[in-house]
């Protein structure tokens, strides 16, 4: 059993923001305002979201399940779209459904034949499994489509030059899509490398305390791990080949409007 923290414990944690708006004052650092706001809108996040997941996890619904994950992969595309600054009436379903696809059938094969569940959309392993695949993927998203699109417009002459050599769109854009991936997987590749000698992953951490024993933790974290690197990676040449059907015109030039966020 979790040692649980008070709530005036939990408030105590707050003193040591003190010296560093403090620091901030002194130095002119104009993010208090912005600091505060943050704490406090993730503190009042967390905490609707687990009167929510308690509810959730006592019910324990297949559909009610199903649900809410739709509801987090509407979120994140949206969100995607947002900071990648794509036309949102245009792009939403799109990645909505670059998302949801990868994300169901990895979780499905992750808890059918990985942790080998009977209920596979049982709410304690199905919610917590599918928010960590999802906060990978958003990430990994934003970095390789804002990436992408980034490159195509600061390299429009040098596209225009491949485009009219080769004739193909594909053969065009196919070095900042390659770029456009390598920027999305890099970061997860280089934290399997120095997973467990920098730093205890979050998943394992969290079972450790939880009271599973340590070999169990690790077992769960190499398969999480696999799982986001497998997810990450199709997820980002499926957003990029949906979005970049809708970016370009019949001429292969790119029509895309980015948004100001």
């Amino acid at each position: 059993m979790t040692q649980d923290i008070a709530y005036p414990a939990l408030a105590l944690l707050l003193v040591v923001l003190i010296p560093v708006a403090l620091l901030n004052r002194k130095f002119q650092i104009s993010i208090n305002g912005k600091m505060a706001y943050a704490v406090g809108r993730m503190a009042l996040q967390l905490f609707l979201v687990g009167l929510f997941l308690q509810y959730i996890f006592e019910l324990n619904s297949p559909l009610v399940n199903t649900l809410y994950l739709v509801m987090m992969v509407f979120v994140a595309s949206f969100s995607t779209v947002r900071s990648c600054q794509l036309p949102a009436k245009q792009m939403v379903m799109i990645v909505f459904v670059t998302f949801g696809i990868p994300n169901m059938l990895m979780m499905l094969f992750f808890n059918g034949l990985i942790i080998d569940l009977d209920n596979l959309f049982e709410a304690q392993y199905y919610i917590p499994i599918a928010g960590m695949l999802l906060g990978n993927t958003l990430n990994g998203n934003i970095i390789g489509v804002n990436h992408f699109y980034d490159h195509l417009d600061s390299h429009a002459k040098a596209y225009h030059y491949r485009l009219c050599i080769s004739g193909s769109r594909t053969e065009a854009f196919m070095s900042y899509y390659k770029s456009a991936v390598l920027s999305s997987v890099n970061p997860t590749l280089a934290s399997l490398e120095t997973l467990g000698l920098v730093a205890l992953p979050g998943m394992m951490t969290g079972q450790i305390l939880g009271g599973s024993v340590p070999m169990t933790a690790i077992k769960y974290q190499i398969a999480i791990m696999i799982a986001i690197l497998a997810i990450r990676y199709f997820t980002i040449h499926l957003t990029l080949f949906m979005t970049s059907k809708k970016a370009f015109d019949e001429y292969d030039l790119l029509q895309l409007q980015r948004e100001s966020s």
